[in-house]
């Protein structure tokens, strides 16, 4: 870690985001091992942990009993609701963005109904996917994360270290003062507002889509690696991966926002944008072979594929014609001009 670079962070301390890191470095070195191991010798390997693991979990799905009343939308509520509105305050304050996290949002419910042939607790009544999981506890959460962007970035506070504090002749004040510079500590030294405008340019365009994809591969990864290794979605390994994953993303994210923004300033990615890429890739390559032999049965659905084939074709045309043609126009004019001037 001594050789690592400073990320971009400063709070609490340099140091800390070189562990933070070095952990990534560590699980994806974990994750090399495990690339090379079949699927059922890695069962066995976590037994080691947890020696009530390798066990095939029961299949459930949440569509049964889909008539929208009160009394199935409350038996729906539980811990997971919870947990949906936790993950995503965390992912409101990794990107920052309002729009972003909406898409990522809706986005990995139309994954949730395209992959439910896979996975069977990815089918939910309809009132689940949108009223549920989007509408309240997405929302929710999202909304809490945004407003915590909107005070750190409004907070005057100054983190170059705790300010001496001028013992006054009262005690309380002084005392509350202190825990006051205290806590400052722990709030970022400054906050940057991302802005990753998607639509402004063919970069922003095809950076904002790289991101969306990563970060819905991310989430779609611990749903199939905890399929395949029989993990219960409340098991220990489970939630430090989903820490983990914030954890890494924070630093990661910051810096894969100034690549992309900042082109002329930042010419390369940093480590932590490079290193958290390559751990959801190497997780998904993962998936895909230890997913032979278990879906051969499970066949997509024919609506499924066509509307993933649309989406395809929109998304190549859209930037074609939004950055493709005037580009076009412009070097056509450009070249027209050039000619009449040689004429001339």
């Amino acid at each position: 870690m001594l050789n690592f670079r400073d990320g971009p962070f400063r709070r609490p301390h340099p140091a800390f985001w070189r562990i933070v890191l070095g952990l990534n470095l560590l699980y994806f070195m974990i994750l090399s091992f495990l690339y090379w191991t079949d699927k059922s010798s890695a069962r066995e390997l976590i037994r080691y942990f947890d020696p009530s693991l390798g066990v095939p979990l029961p299949e459930k799905s949440y569509a049964e009993n889909c008539e929208f009343t009160p009394h199935n939308v409350w038996q729906g509520i539980d811990i997971f609701c919870l947990a949906h509105s936790l993950g995503w305050f965390a992912k409101a304050v990794v990107l920052r963005d309002h729009w972003f996290c909406w898409i990522l949002s809706v986005g990995f419910e139309v994954m949730e109904y395209s992959l439910q042939h896979h996975l069977p607790n990815f089918a939910e009544c309809w009132w689940d996917h949108w009223i549920l999981d989007v509408l309240i506890c997405n929302w929710g959460g999202l909304w809490l994360g945004m407003k915590t962007c909107e005070w750190l970035r409004v907070s005057p506070f100054s983190w170059r270290g705790l300010r001496p504090v001028v013992v006054s002749e009262n005690l309380t004040t002084s005392r509350r003062r202190a825990a006051k510079y205290a806590a400052q500590q722990f709030t970022p030294h400054d906050w940057t507002e991302f802005r990753w405008e998607g639509t402004k340019r063919f970069r922003n365009y095809i950076s904002t889509v790289a991101l969306l994809t990563v970060f819905l591969l991310s989430e779609l990864n611990v749903f199939y690696l905890k399929s395949l290794l029989w993990l219960a979605p409340e098991h220990p390994i489970v939630i430090i991966r989903l820490a983990a994953m914030f954890l890494w993303a924070l630093p990661a994210v910051r810096e894969y926002y100034d690549y992309a923004t900042y082109t002329k300033r930042v010419k390369r990615m940093g480590s932590h944008a490079w290193l958290s890429m390559a751990t959801v890739i190497l997780e998904l390559l993962i998936v895909i072979k230890w997913s032979k032999g278990e879906f051969e049965e499970s066949v997509m659905p024919i609506k499924v594929k066509i509307f993933w084939s649309i989406t395809l074709i929109l998304l190549i045309v859209y930037p074609a014609i939004k950055f493709g043609l005037p580009a076009l126009k412009q070097h056509q004019h450009h070249s027209s001009s050039k000619k009449s001037s040689r004429t001339h």
